[in-house]
């Protein structure tokens, strides 16, 4: 995509590309993809599904294959500060350049395309101009309802965990659920998987069903060993290496297993020094991620929480109450929760702009001790652009 410098992108009228009801899938996205030329059929693809830690994985996946000498894509979503963070190749950014004469390109020839559907045909038409050979591609919503099924080269699919979210979108049960994930699968393509319980029965019925070779801890357990923990914190943290090792080793990558393992990701249980006090962010923003949250840490001084609407608000919030009694409460956009609502009934202070709110999260915390900031991604990222662009070289520790 070539042309006259394009200025700056037109973020708002990406970011204001809503489906508006329409029915998710793969068909728009391939239909999008088509009149670009179809650039997704010139490299390979790893698929990332699941309920949490996809992006984690994928973070671990690209840094595995980076280590084997791979040209590398990765597609993740949602981003923490700059948009171009879902979009990188050989472990680099995209270019708002690159955004900007694609967004042009879309005004006239896509206007009524999905942002998810655009972003993804951003990332496929970067990959194939940069000669990627291999692709690690993050579903947004479940496996076959999502956008990246239509993906026509899929070496491997990796399900990270099941549990309930998006029940509007892919069922009301786990079992539903993972029966959407699970569709990802692919006749004669590995089908990898840390999930367990309900979930994995589901998932090995999907497997059986549709001839996808399953691969588990339990039936491979050398296949997804790990020589040493993973550089990123929290048990569920080494579920994601595992998973991220054995997708590797599958892919005949398993050299890349040590890197995998020394990946980081932003905004998952990250810890930071701002004026004498530990910061832990994390982008936890379901009941299953908050759980596995809760687990990899013991009491700290101060909570700040905030959530969009549309989450399971109460569940999400109740493996936190435990972890401190000063808890504070904010808004991480116009449609979240609103926080006077969650101070009311769980106690605590309500600050409705996220920016007061971490201010006033770091005055009640005491010097030396531990705040922890969570319940959005969105949360994550307004706290990390905070603490980043406050002076005193308050970095991460």
């Amino acid at each position: 995509m070539t042309g006259p410098d394009p200025g700056p992108p037109d973020y708002e009228w990406l970011f204001t590309r809503t489906r508006s009801g329409r029915a998710r899938g793969p068909q728009p996205a391939r239909a999008l993809l088509d009149a670009l030329g179809a650039p997704d059929r010139h490299f390979g693809s790893v698929r990332v599904v699941g309920t949490n830690g996809k992006g984690s994985t994928c973070a671990m996946l690209e840094a595995g294959l980076l280590a084997c000498g791979v040209r590398v894509g990765r597609f993740t979503s949602p981003h923490l500060q700059d948009y171009e963070e879902r979009v990188r190749i050989d472990g680099q950014n995209l270019t708002p350049e690159r955004t900007a004469a694609f967004i042009e390109w879309a005004r006239v020839h896509a206007p009524d395309a999905a942002f998810f559907d655009l972003t993804l045909a951003l990332a496929c038409q970067a990959f194939a101009e940069s000669g990627v050979a291999l692709a690690v591609m993050e579903a947004g919503v479940g496996g076959r309802s999502d956008a990246t099924q239509t993906l026509p080269d899929v070496r491997a699919v990796a399900l990270t965990n099941v549990d309930l979210d998006h029940t509007t979108v892919l069922g009301e049960t786990v079992a539903e659920i993972a029966a959407d994930k699970a569709g990802a699968a692919r006749p004669g393509v590995p089908l990898l998987t840390t999930a367990f319980g309900e979930a994995l029965r589901t998932v090995e019925q999907v497997a059986n069903r549709t001839g996808a070779p399953l691969l588990t801890p339990q039936s491979h357990p050398g296949l997804f060993a790990l020589p040493f923990p993973p550089a990123m914190q929290g048990e569920h943290q080494r579920l994601n290496a595992s998973l991220a090792a054995a997708t590797l080793r599958t892919l005949g990558h398993g050299q890349g297993v040590d890197s995998a393992l020394k990946a980081t990701h932003p905004g998952r249980l990250e810890r930071f020094e701002a004026q004498g006090r530990v910061v832990l962010v994390d982008g936890a923003h379901n009941p299953h991620a908050t759980r596995a949250l809760a687990a990899s840490l013991g009491r700290v001084d101060a909570v700040l929480f905030g959530n969009l609407a549309r989450k399971d608000t109460h569940a999400t919030l109740a493996p936190l109450l435990s972890l401190s009694g000063n808890r504070l409460f904010t808004a991480p956009g116009e449609l979240a929760t609103p926080p006077e609502e969650l101070a009311a009934q769980y106690g605590g202070l309500a600050f409705t702009n996220p920016h007061e709110a971490l201010a006033q999260a770091l005055r009640h915390t005491p010097p030396g001790g531990t705040l922890l900031v969570t319940g959005s991604l969105y949360l994550a990222g307004l706290a990390r652009t905070a603490i980043l662009s406050a002076p005193g070289k308050e970095t991460p520790a």
